[in-house]
Protein backbone atom coordinates (compact mmCIF):
# COMPACT_ATOMS: atom_id res chain seq x y z
CA UNK A 1 0.00 0.00 0.00
CA UNK A 2 1.38 3.51 -0.96
CA UNK A 3 1.95 5.60 2.11
CA UNK A 4 0.65 9.35 1.55
CA UNK A 5 3.43 11.24 4.22
CA UNK A 6 1.99 14.75 3.57
CA UNK A 7 -1.45 14.00 5.30
CA UNK A 8 -0.29 14.66 8.50
CA UNK A 9 0.56 17.97 8.65
CA UNK A 10 -1.90 20.40 7.82
CA UNK A 11 -1.51 23.93 7.42
CA UNK A 12 1.76 23.34 9.98
CA UNK A 13 -0.66 22.04 12.45
CA UNK A 14 -0.72 18.05 13.50
CA UNK A 15 -3.88 16.86 11.98
CA UNK A 16 -2.85 13.33 12.03
CA UNK A 17 -0.24 11.11 14.15
CA UNK A 18 1.03 8.44 11.14
CA UNK A 19 4.67 8.80 11.26
CA UNK A 20 7.93 9.90 12.92
CA UNK A 21 10.05 9.77 9.05
CA UNK A 22 7.57 12.58 7.84
CA UNK A 23 7.00 14.61 11.26
CA UNK A 24 9.00 17.83 11.96
CA UNK A 25 10.98 18.25 14.61
CA UNK A 26 9.20 20.96 16.48
CA UNK A 27 6.42 18.38 16.37
CA UNK A 28 8.59 15.89 18.38
CA UNK A 29 9.62 18.49 21.03
CA UNK A 30 6.04 19.81 21.38
CA UNK A 31 5.00 16.29 22.05
CA UNK A 32 7.22 15.69 24.56
CA UNK A 33 6.82 18.84 26.61
CA UNK A 34 3.02 18.84 26.75
CA UNK A 35 3.37 15.41 28.42
CA UNK A 36 6.08 16.78 30.48
CA UNK A 37 3.39 18.82 31.67
CA UNK A 38 0.72 15.68 31.92
CA UNK A 39 3.06 13.69 33.49
CA UNK A 40 3.68 16.51 36.47
CA UNK A 41 0.27 17.50 36.45
CA UNK A 42 0.47 20.76 35.36
CA UNK A 43 -1.39 20.98 32.92
CA UNK A 44 -4.30 18.56 31.46
CA UNK A 45 -6.67 19.39 29.26
CA UNK A 46 -10.48 17.23 29.22
CA UNK A 47 -12.31 17.04 26.20
CA UNK A 48 -15.69 15.47 27.80
CA UNK A 49 -17.48 15.78 23.84
CA UNK A 50 -14.96 13.73 22.08
CA UNK A 51 -15.37 10.51 20.87
CA UNK A 52 -12.02 8.10 20.11
CA UNK A 53 -12.24 4.71 18.65
CA UNK A 54 -9.73 1.46 18.69
CA UNK A 55 -9.60 -0.31 15.55
CA UNK A 56 -7.17 -3.11 16.42
CA UNK A 57 -7.03 -5.23 13.92
CA UNK A 58 -4.08 -6.52 15.51
CA UNK A 59 -3.80 -8.22 19.14
CA UNK A 60 -1.84 -5.66 21.96
CA UNK A 61 -2.44 -5.63 25.42
CA UNK A 62 0.27 -2.59 26.35
CA UNK A 63 -0.59 -0.06 23.66
CA UNK A 64 -4.41 -0.22 23.69
CA UNK A 65 -4.83 -0.56 27.74
CA UNK A 66 -2.70 3.28 27.50
CA UNK A 67 -4.66 4.17 24.74
CA UNK A 68 -7.76 3.85 27.08
CA UNK A 69 -6.42 5.28 29.97
CA UNK A 70 -5.46 8.30 28.46
CA UNK A 71 -8.90 8.77 27.09
CA UNK A 72 -10.26 8.41 30.23
CA UNK A 73 -8.04 11.10 31.26
CA UNK A 74 -8.57 13.49 29.10
CA UNK A 75 -12.53 12.82 29.97
CA UNK A 76 -12.59 11.44 26.07
CA UNK A 77 -15.22 8.48 25.47
CA UNK A 78 -13.44 5.29 24.58
CA UNK A 79 -15.16 2.54 21.95
CA UNK A 80 -13.61 -0.51 21.62
CA UNK A 81 -14.92 -1.89 18.33
CA UNK A 82 -14.58 -5.65 18.29
CA UNK A 83 -12.93 -6.45 15.06
CA UNK A 84 -13.06 -9.96 15.65
CA UNK A 85 -16.84 -10.08 15.48
CA UNK A 86 -17.16 -7.01 13.14
CA UNK A 87 -18.73 -6.99 10.26
CA UNK A 88 -15.62 -7.00 7.78
CA UNK A 89 -14.79 -10.21 9.06
CA UNK A 90 -18.27 -10.93 7.51
CA UNK A 91 -16.80 -9.46 3.94
CA UNK A 92 -17.58 -5.51 4.25
CA UNK A 93 -14.19 -3.52 4.08
CA UNK A 94 -12.43 -1.40 6.14
CA UNK A 95 -13.17 1.62 4.26
CA UNK A 96 -17.16 0.88 4.71
CA UNK A 97 -17.11 -0.32 8.65
CA UNK A 98 -15.11 3.30 8.92
CA UNK A 99 -17.82 5.40 7.87
CA UNK A 100 -20.26 3.19 9.73
CA UNK A 101 -18.81 4.10 12.83
CA UNK A 102 -18.09 7.97 11.61
CA UNK A 103 -22.10 7.90 11.74
CA UNK A 104 -21.77 7.58 15.14
CA UNK A 105 -19.65 10.82 15.76
CA UNK A 106 -16.69 9.60 16.72
CA UNK A 107 -13.86 12.38 16.38
CA UNK A 108 -10.67 9.95 15.91
CA UNK A 109 -9.25 6.48 15.44
CA UNK A 110 -6.69 4.61 16.85
CA UNK A 111 -5.40 2.07 14.39
CA UNK A 112 -3.22 -0.59 14.52
CA UNK A 113 -3.05 -3.34 11.52
CA UNK A 114 -0.33 -5.89 9.93
CA UNK A 115 -0.72 -4.07 6.86
CA UNK A 116 1.59 -1.17 5.93
CA UNK A 117 0.19 2.27 5.15
CA UNK A 118 -3.89 0.78 6.50
CA UNK A 119 -3.58 3.62 9.03
CA UNK A 120 -2.69 6.49 6.24
CA UNK A 121 -5.50 4.72 3.77
CA UNK A 122 -7.56 5.62 6.51
CA UNK A 123 -6.61 8.82 7.54
CA UNK A 124 -7.36 9.71 3.66
CA UNK A 125 -10.58 8.84 3.47
CA UNK A 126 -12.35 10.03 6.55
CA UNK A 127 -14.20 13.47 6.94
CA UNK A 128 -12.18 16.57 7.97
CA UNK A 129 -13.19 16.55 11.22
CA UNK A 130 -11.74 13.29 11.99
CA UNK A 131 -8.07 12.49 13.02
CA UNK A 132 -6.26 8.75 12.71
CA UNK A 133 -3.22 7.47 15.24
CA UNK A 134 -1.39 4.92 13.86
CA UNK A 135 -0.80 2.34 16.77
CA UNK A 136 1.33 0.51 14.55
CA UNK A 137 0.87 -0.75 10.93
CA UNK A 138 3.06 -3.78 9.96
CA UNK A 139 6.51 -3.95 9.64
CA UNK A 140 6.54 0.00 8.80
CA UNK A 141 6.02 2.19 11.95
CA UNK A 142 5.08 2.15 15.48
CA UNK A 143 4.84 6.57 16.30
CA UNK A 144 3.50 6.26 19.84
CA UNK A 145 6.07 3.79 20.58
CA UNK A 146 8.88 5.67 19.75
CA UNK A 147 7.69 9.31 21.28
CA UNK A 148 7.14 7.26 24.78
CA UNK A 149 10.80 6.30 24.29
CA UNK A 150 11.69 9.93 23.28
CA UNK A 151 10.27 10.86 26.74
CA UNK A 152 12.23 8.61 28.53
CA UNK A 153 15.22 9.16 27.21
CA UNK A 154 14.30 12.82 27.77
CA UNK A 155 13.42 12.25 31.35
CA UNK A 156 16.26 10.13 32.14
CA UNK A 157 19.11 11.62 30.47
CA UNK A 158 17.57 14.93 29.45
CA UNK A 159 19.32 15.29 25.96
CA UNK A 160 19.82 13.77 22.77
CA UNK A 161 22.41 15.59 21.15
CA UNK A 162 25.56 13.92 22.99
CA UNK A 163 24.14 11.11 23.09
CA UNK A 164 25.10 7.28 22.39
CA UNK A 165 22.63 4.92 21.77
CA UNK A 166 22.07 0.86 21.21
CA UNK A 167 19.11 -0.87 19.75
CA UNK A 168 19.49 -4.58 19.62
CA UNK A 169 17.60 -7.50 17.73
CA UNK A 170 15.22 -7.73 15.32
CA UNK A 171 15.37 -4.43 13.44
CA UNK A 172 14.35 -5.81 10.47
CA UNK A 173 10.57 -7.02 10.96
CA UNK A 174 10.52 -4.15 14.14
CA UNK A 175 8.20 -1.11 13.35
CA UNK A 176 9.22 0.12 16.85
CA UNK A 177 12.92 0.20 15.75
CA UNK A 178 12.46 1.96 12.44
CA UNK A 179 10.03 4.92 14.42
CA UNK A 180 13.28 5.20 17.00
CA UNK A 181 15.83 5.44 14.26
CA UNK A 182 13.56 8.33 12.51
CA UNK A 183 13.05 10.21 15.76
CA UNK A 184 16.59 9.84 17.04
CA UNK A 185 17.86 10.96 14.15
CA UNK A 186 15.22 13.83 13.77
CA UNK A 187 16.39 15.31 17.55
CA UNK A 188 20.15 15.02 16.55
CA UNK A 189 21.77 11.88 18.91
CA UNK A 190 25.16 11.74 18.38
CA UNK A 191 25.65 8.22 17.76
CA UNK A 192 22.53 4.88 16.55
CA UNK A 193 24.04 1.69 16.80
CA UNK A 194 21.81 -1.66 15.56
CA UNK A 195 23.31 -4.66 16.86
CA UNK A 196 21.78 -8.10 15.78
CA UNK A 197 22.78 -10.97 13.16
CA UNK A 198 23.44 -10.27 9.45
CA UNK A 199 19.98 -11.53 8.39
CA UNK A 200 17.70 -9.38 10.88
CA UNK A 201 19.26 -6.23 9.77
CA UNK A 202 17.27 -4.05 6.67
CA UNK A 203 19.83 -4.83 3.39
CA UNK A 204 19.33 -0.32 3.54
CA UNK A 205 20.74 0.45 6.84
CA UNK A 206 23.41 2.14 5.37
CA UNK A 207 20.78 4.78 4.11
CA UNK A 208 19.59 4.86 7.85
CA UNK A 209 22.15 7.19 9.90
CA UNK A 210 23.42 4.56 11.52
CA UNK A 211 26.45 1.93 12.68
CA UNK A 212 25.63 -1.82 12.14
CA UNK A 213 27.78 -4.28 14.74
CA UNK A 214 27.51 -7.97 14.34
CA UNK A 215 28.85 -8.05 17.92
CA UNK A 216 27.06 -6.79 20.83
CA UNK A 217 29.84 -6.00 23.34
CA UNK A 218 31.44 -3.62 20.56
CA UNK A 219 27.98 -2.39 19.84
CA UNK A 220 26.75 -1.46 23.33
CA UNK A 221 30.36 -0.27 24.80
CA UNK A 222 29.98 3.05 26.70
CA UNK A 223 26.32 3.26 25.63
CA UNK A 224 24.12 5.57 27.44
CA UNK A 225 20.68 3.57 26.39
CA UNK A 226 20.50 0.39 25.67
CA UNK A 227 16.88 -0.60 23.46
CA UNK A 228 16.30 -3.95 23.52
CA UNK A 229 13.82 -5.40 20.86
CA UNK A 230 10.92 -8.32 20.80
CA UNK A 231 11.83 -10.98 18.55
CA UNK A 232 8.86 -10.79 16.00
CA UNK A 233 8.69 -14.37 15.64
CA UNK A 234 5.33 -13.84 14.06
CA UNK A 235 6.68 -12.21 11.04
CA UNK A 236 9.37 -14.79 10.77
CA UNK A 237 8.97 -16.93 7.80
CA UNK A 238 11.46 -18.84 7.52
CA UNK A 239 14.27 -19.78 10.53
CA UNK A 240 16.34 -16.76 10.21
CA UNK A 241 17.94 -17.34 13.58
CA UNK A 242 18.41 -19.96 16.21
CA UNK A 243 17.05 -19.95 19.62
CA UNK A 244 19.25 -22.07 21.13
CA UNK A 245 22.09 -19.43 20.16
CA UNK A 246 20.43 -15.88 20.04
CA UNK A 247 20.74 -15.55 23.89
CA UNK A 248 24.38 -15.94 24.19
CA UNK A 249 25.24 -13.94 21.21
CA UNK A 250 22.17 -10.77 21.75
CA UNK A 251 20.90 -11.47 25.03
CA UNK A 252 21.27 -8.46 27.54
CA UNK A 253 22.65 -9.87 30.97
CA UNK A 254 24.52 -8.72 34.00
CA UNK A 255 28.18 -9.61 32.57
CA UNK A 256 27.35 -7.61 28.93
CA UNK A 257 26.00 -4.72 30.86
CA UNK A 258 29.19 -3.77 32.18
CA UNK A 259 30.39 -2.89 28.86
CA UNK A 260 27.77 -0.42 28.66
CA UNK A 261 28.41 3.17 30.43
CA UNK A 262 28.29 2.71 34.46
CA UNK A 263 24.77 5.29 34.07
CA UNK A 264 23.16 3.46 31.23
CA UNK A 265 19.48 3.43 30.99
CA UNK A 266 17.99 0.13 29.68
CA UNK A 267 14.87 0.02 27.70
CA UNK A 268 12.23 -2.61 26.03
CA UNK A 269 8.90 -1.91 24.02
CA UNK A 270 7.43 -5.03 25.93
CA UNK A 271 6.62 -7.63 25.70
CA UNK A 272 10.09 -9.31 27.23
CA UNK A 273 10.97 -12.60 26.30
CA UNK A 274 13.26 -13.30 29.22
CA UNK A 275 15.88 -15.26 28.96
CA UNK A 276 15.74 -14.91 25.01
CA UNK A 277 16.72 -11.07 24.23
CA UNK A 278 17.19 -10.15 28.85
CA UNK A 279 18.20 -11.62 31.58
CA UNK A 280 15.78 -10.96 34.33
CA UNK A 281 18.25 -9.46 36.50
CA UNK A 282 18.39 -6.75 34.01
CA UNK A 283 14.96 -6.27 33.35
CA UNK A 284 14.20 -5.91 37.10
CA UNK A 285 17.35 -4.11 37.88
CA UNK A 286 18.53 -0.34 38.84
CA UNK A 287 19.74 0.76 35.65
CA UNK A 288 16.29 -0.36 33.49
CA UNK A 289 13.55 2.26 33.26
CA UNK A 290 11.06 -0.76 31.29
CA UNK A 291 8.37 0.08 33.82
CA UNK A 292 8.55 3.62 33.69
CA UNK A 293 8.24 3.70 30.03
CA UNK A 294 4.91 1.50 30.02
CA UNK A 295 3.70 4.88 33.09
CA UNK A 296 5.27 7.36 30.42
CA UNK A 297 3.14 6.15 27.31
CA UNK A 298 -0.26 7.42 29.35
CA UNK A 299 1.18 10.74 29.25
CA UNK A 300 2.74 10.87 25.85
CA UNK A 301 -0.62 9.67 24.02
CA UNK A 302 -2.18 11.87 25.98
CA UNK A 303 -0.34 15.12 25.09
CA UNK A 304 -0.62 13.27 21.41
CA UNK A 305 -4.50 12.86 21.43
CA UNK A 306 -5.07 16.69 22.97
CA UNK A 307 -2.77 17.79 20.32
CA UNK A 308 -4.78 16.30 17.52
CA UNK A 309 -8.38 17.81 19.33
CA UNK A 310 -6.90 21.37 19.75
CA UNK A 311 -5.59 21.75 15.94
CA UNK A 312 -9.49 19.69 15.09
Amino acid sequence: MKINHSIQIQDNKLKHFLNIKSLPKAHILEIISRAEDIHNNNKISKYPNKVVASLFFEPSTRTKTTFELASKKISADFINIDISNSSTSKGESILDMIKTIEAMSCQMFVVRHSVPGTAHYIAESVSNNISVINAGDGSNEHPTQAMLDMFTIKKHKGRFDDLKVSIVGDILHSRVAKSLIYSLNILGTREINIIGPENLIPENYNKMSVNYFSDMNKGIENADVIIMLRLQKERMHDALISMDSYYDDYGLNKNRLEYAKSDVIVMHPGPINRGIEIESSVADGPNSVILNQVSYGISVRMAIMSMLFDNN
